[in-house]
């Protein structure tokens, strides 16, 4: 039954190329690559680094270790909460998990350079464990050899998930499935 479903939901999604069966279709893999349409609505950028260049030394664990400041344009009207999560596919044992940090107020437009390492901000975002096992921003420190690539993942919600100061990635994304309305991606590269 559950196999008819997907194949029916794949069939109409194909024919329409959004809407209702989209998110539920895509809820699970909030992957910015695999989205299309309206769901990639947002648009992410960084005054510190253009869209696949490297990301300067002082964003980076050989550096001050400092977040990079983000804009955003793009998030719908409907959306409760921004949630943001910086990891990098490249690490040696698996993705490496730089930064989760969720209930971003759905009318901020970007975040300023060196967000404190706090569980929580004043603007009631919160921040959770990166794979560095620290609260908020870890910066890149990938091993000597070729350039690792960083993304940061910015998702739209229809919801403020309740979700402990200790949250990791994994997490975060259970609290979001099915409640994604737009996203967009910013990827910076580094290298030692």
């Amino acid at each position: 039954m559950i196999h008819l479903r997907a194949v029916f939901c794949g069939i109409v999604l194909a024919a329409l190329s959004t809407g209702a069966c989209s998110r539920a279709a895509e809820s699970g893999n909030p992957n910015p690559s695999e989205r299309k349409g309206e769901e990639m609505a947002i648009k992410l950028t960084s005054p510190a680094f253009e869209e696949g260049k490297p990301i300067p030394i002082k964003h980076t664990g050989q550096g001050d270790d400092a977040s990079p400041a983000l804009k955003w344009t793009g998030v719908p009207a409907g959306a409760k909460s921004l949630a943001l999560i910086c990891d990098d596919p490249d690490a040696p044992m698996g993705t490496w998990v730089h930064w989760v940090i969720w209930n971003i107020p759905p009318d901020a437009t970007g975040l300023p350079e060196a967000v404190p390492q706090k569980a929580e901000l004043k603007d009631g975002s919160k921040q959770g464990m990166n794979d560095f096992k620290n609260t908020g921003y870890g910066g890149p420190m990938p091993p000597p050899g070729k350039p690792h690539r960083y993304f940061f993942k910015l998702y739209a919600l229809d919801v403020q998930p309740d979700l402990k100061p200790d949250t990791t990635k994994s997490k975060l994304l259970e609290a979001m499935k099915g409640h994604i309305l737009a996203q967009g991606q910013l990827m910076g590269t580094y290298q030692r």
